[in-house]
């Protein structure tokens, strides 16, 4: 069977690749510390569950409209006016099976062959393959750690070309952790100003930031407002990876109605109880929970920036947001396949290789675990080290 060249052109998700890996050594008897997944390991909140069930009971199982019922596409509008400072219509609002379907839905709306978008690296490994599956070119900026991994408007100036169709944002950004405060935004929108360039703006994780006030890219301007499709959901925030919720928000009512359309034969509506429990986490009532969450990250992020900077030849800018720690491991080896795989195998620790996010001489470290874990696995990568040939 010949597959398509579509497909030819992807590659596999190295963080689930690694992630495999390491459990299948779990499963064999190993005792693998595991810092490979995006994944909060605090559990979903007890008031999305109990909607869950409530609507349920309620006979809540049947088809609902394509974009998401009435209630959960005013709750998304409702909340992103709330804390976002963003006036949408629930018309342009749509619910997707988590927010890499919502980026797939833009992409294959926007992109054709040879369009060209801008990715900032380190990027999501996601990034730029859905470009490419989509017939677009993606164009990696290079960042490095003393921009603590962020473009400036130079750089983005540089890049563009009469075929950049987009530029794709990711703040606080996986896996680096930056976050673009309200400045370095407004640098950005003014270098776009005057050109068509569209704004993908993955805000997936918002509400795990540190040291400083998020800030939307949507809600920098008029223009930034017209030209940015807002991408969020409740994967990292709302420690519900498995329900797969995501949203996409734009001014722009002829692609809302596109990515409506391309839905409808596809996925259709997203699940109906999945949209009954995410209802009262849009609307604010777990708001202590996640102010928990994130306390908790940030202790785990402070304790093991300390202690992966003590390690000779290891490096790391102390993130701002997310639960990544993004790892400079190029004065021991600048093959982070060949670290990882070597750390893994001999260390007993997994992470994943910078090269997956665009960046080699690094490695992800995902401290979305025990502190008791994250201690553990840091005091193994310092052995390892010390002994690395």
């Amino acid at each position: 069977m010949k597959l398509s060249n579509r497909i030819g052109k992807l590659s596999q998700s190295l963080t689930i690749a690694i992630s495999s890996k390491a459990k299948e050594m779990k499963i064999s008897g190993l005792d693998v510390a595991v810092f490979s997944a995006g994944e909060p390991d605090f559990d979903t909140p007890e008031i999305a569950k109990n909607a869950v069930i409530k609507a349920m009971q309620k006979g809540c199982g049947k088809y609902t409209a394509v974009p998401g019922t009435n209630e959960i596409l005013n709750a998304v509008v409702s909340k992103l006016k709330r804390e976002n400072n963003l006036d949408y219509k629930p018309s342009q609002i749509i619910t997707n099976v988590g927010a890499k379907h919502s980026l797939f839905n833009v992409f294959e709306c926007i992109i054709d062959h040879d369009d060209e978008v801008i990715i900032p690296a380190p990027y999501w490994v996601t990034y730029p393959e859905i470009v490419k599956f989509c017939g677009g070119k993606p164009v990696v900026i290079n960042t490095n750690s003393q921009n603590k991994y962020k473009i400036t408007s130079d750089e983005l100036k540089s890049a563009i070309t009469p075929r950049t169709k987009a530029l794709v944002l990711c703040s606080p950004s996986n896996p680096s952790g930056a976050v673009y405060d309200k400045n370095e935004l407004e640098s950005i929108a003014n270098v776009l100003k005057d050109t068509e360039i569209i704004v993908i703006a993955d805000e997936i994780y918002e509400k795990i930031i540190f040291d400083k006030k998020f800030v939307a890219a949507a809600s920098i301007s008029e223009d930034m407002f017209k030209r940015t499709i807002t991408i969020n959901g409740l994967s990292k925030c709302g420690a519900m990876t498995g329900w797969r919720f995501g949203y996409a928000a734009t001014s722009n009512d002829e692609l809302a109605s596109a990515m409506k359309k391309l839905q409808s034969q596809s996925t259709s509506n997203i699940a109906s109880i999945v949209q009954a429990g995410a209802l009262p986490v849009l609307m604010g009532e777990c708001d202590d929970y996640i102010e928990m969450m994130r306390k908790e990250f940030q202790l785990r992020r402070d304790w093991a920036v300390d202690a992966i900077n003590a390690i000779d030849g290891l490096s790391v800018v102390k993130p701002d947001g997310a639960f990544y720690l993004f790892v400079d491991c190029s004065k021991i080896e600048q093959d982070s396949m060949k670290f990882c795989m070597n750390l893994l195998e001999k260390g007993l620790v997994a992470t994943v290789p910078g090269i997956g996010f665009g960046m080699e001489g690094h490695f992800r470290f995902s401290y979305a675990c025990s502190l008791d874990e994250i201690k553990k696995g840091i005091s193994r990568i310092s052995e390892f080290v010390k002994s690395y040939k």
